[in-house]
């Protein structure tokens, strides 16, 4: 019966746990993705709720993030 030298053998199995060692570090990847995509859905909708609370108090306005100002919405911004 023919069998592989000893460094083919080696090098065979490098390989196949190279693969497999990367498609675990992709499923892992995988996962953290999942996970943080479950997070983004999180605070969209807190910030939703954030909005329509502010929405509430102050109308529909724009609001500078960095200073807190508030603008009035111009409700008519039609050019004649």
């Amino acid at each position: 019966m023919s069998k592989l030298e000893d460094n083919e053998l080696k090098v065979l199995r490098e390989s196949i746990e190279a693969i497999n060692s990367l498609q675990m570090k992709i499923g892992g990847l995988e996962s953290q993705k999942h996970d943080l995509l479950h997070e983004i859905s999180i605070s969209a909708e807190s910030f939703k709720k954030l909005q329509s609370t502010l929405e509430e108090k102050y109308g529909n306005v724009s609001i500078d993030i960095t200073t807190g100002e508030i603008k009035e919405e111009d409700g008519d911004s039609k050019e004649d």
